[in-house]
This record gives structure tokens, sequence and C-alpha cells, in this order.
């Protein structure tokens, strides 16, 4: 299994893979993370594509040929497992010939052929529980993927749609999510999006990611979703709530703290 409840899972990398340089930045900082907290486990997470953004007019990022080179470079070079989202069932096979976990975005989250598609290339599965769903409703989810004789899959939360362009999270989840027997995350940085509320794309509040993650590993979550970049302000997708590359290794080494505390 690619999950080790002993070590606290960390998925980082920046939203969109971007180019080489903004991958290596970010690996390079996690490499050092995980040399200095050997209790971390690291996987490297990317996007080739994003493709629900706000207005046509966003860059969508590498495409999967660029974006899957990209990821295979990172593995070969830093030696982390890599994770990436797919959109469609016949993007299944190909990526899992790169990647180690298969990520389901939250909107896709109840796609049956997506989730099925995914279990069967035998790599991890990391389903987003959607906005509109409740904790519980991840059962049906979790049903699906077992049905599908999936290997090892995990659930992570981002927040729930809270009015218009808001979301919020109950921290009640990890607790409903984990009674389903797989691993629950909290995505951090998702989480303090503000959905569509900047003129034709999303906004975000990074300033509530440290207070958010810490409160999430104390109600038991047992990995953190952080997505970062050595820019965020030049990012091409959640630039808002990406937590900048150098302000990683504090925030991580405080998170640590709490699930420190958490275990003893």
């Amino acid at each position: 299994m690619l999950f080790d409840p002993k070590k606290l899972l960390l998925i980082a990398g920046p939203c969109s893979l971007e180019n080489e340089k903004v991958c290596r930045a970010a690996a390079e900082m996690l490499t050092r993370l995980g040399k200095e907290h050997p209790e971390l486990n690291i996987v490297f997470k990317g996007s080739f594509d994003k493709a629900n953004r706000t207005s046509l007019d966003g860059d969508r990022g590498t495409g999967m040929e660029e974006g899957l080179a990209l990821l295979a470079l990172i593995k070969q070079d830093y030696g982390f497992p890599v994770l990436t989202d797919i959109h469609e069932r016949q993007q299944a096979d190909a990526v899992a010939a790169v990647c180690d976990v298969l990520q389901i975005p939250a909107f896709l989250c109840r796609q049956t052929d997506l989730l099925l598609a995914a279990a069967a290339t035998g790599r991890v599965v990391n389903v987003k529980k959607g906005q509109f769903l409740s904790p519980q409703e991840m059962e049906f989810v979790v049903n699906k993927l077992r049905e599908g004789h999936a290997r090892e899959f995990w659930q992570t939360e981002r927040g729930t749609t809270f009015g218009y362009q808001n979301l919020v999270v109950d921290m009640r989840s990890f607790a409903q999510m984990k009674a389903l027997g797989a691993p629950a995350i909290f995505d951090a940085t998702h989480s303090v999006q503000l959905p569509g509320a900047a003129g034709g794309k999303s906004g975000g509040r990074r300033e509530f990611v440290p207070p958010l993650a810490k409160a999430a590993l104390a109600a038991g979550a047992d990995g953190l979703f952080i997505e970062t970049h050595p820019d965020p302000a030049h990012a091409i997708s959640d630039g808002p709530n990406q937590i900048p590359t150098a302000e990683m290794p504090a925030l991580i080494a405080s998170c640590l703290k709490v699930w420190a505390a958490v275990r003893s």
C-alpha cells in the first residue's frame, strides 16, 4: 500500500504542471522537507488539464502528453510517487502507465464509469468529495470503488458549497469518511477557494490554509493536500489559494506538531 498510517501523507505540488521550472521548484522543496521530516509520506501532484476553468479563456495547462512527461521526469529525478487527475475514462490507462495515483475531480466523483476505469488500472485512486455531497454520501462512491476492485483508494475533503462563491469545511467529515474504511485527506488549498469570484476565474483566501489544515489534523485527517507554487501571483490557475514554496517548510512543520500531538 502507498498509504502508511505511521506517516503523515502529504500530497503537494503545483495546481497546474505548467512547465519544468515550476515542477522542479516544488519538487526540490519537497525533497528538502522529506529529508528534514522522515515522518512525511510525500506524493507529488500536478494537473495536466484544468478542464473545469470558470471561463473558456482560462489557461488549461500542458495537455496530457506533455504533462505525463513532466510527471515521469519528477518521478525519475526525485523519486516521488506522482498523482494527477483524470477527467475521462479513456485517459485512465495512459495515466496509470506513469502515475502511482489517479485522482477523480470533485465535480466528477459520482461518475460511475470514470471511477470503475480508475479502479481497474490497479493504481491508487484518490477521489475528491464533491462540493455538493455530504460526508455520509461518500459511502456510495466508496462502494463503487470497492465493487470495481480498487486495490487502494483515498477520500479527500475539499469543502462544501456554502451559499454563492464560498466553501465551508465540516470538521466532522473526517470521522465520518474514515468510518467508511478508507483514509480521509484534507485539501487545504481548494477549501479556501472562492469559486468563480474573481471576474471569470476563482479567487481564494490562502491566509486560512494554516488554521484549517491544523484543525483538520486535530479532527483526525490522515493527510494533507496542499498546492504550492514558487510565484502564486503568476500561476496559471488557483494562484490566490496556493502556498508559496518558500512558506511550505514552516507550514508543514507546524502541521506535523498537531499531527504528532493528536497521535500521542
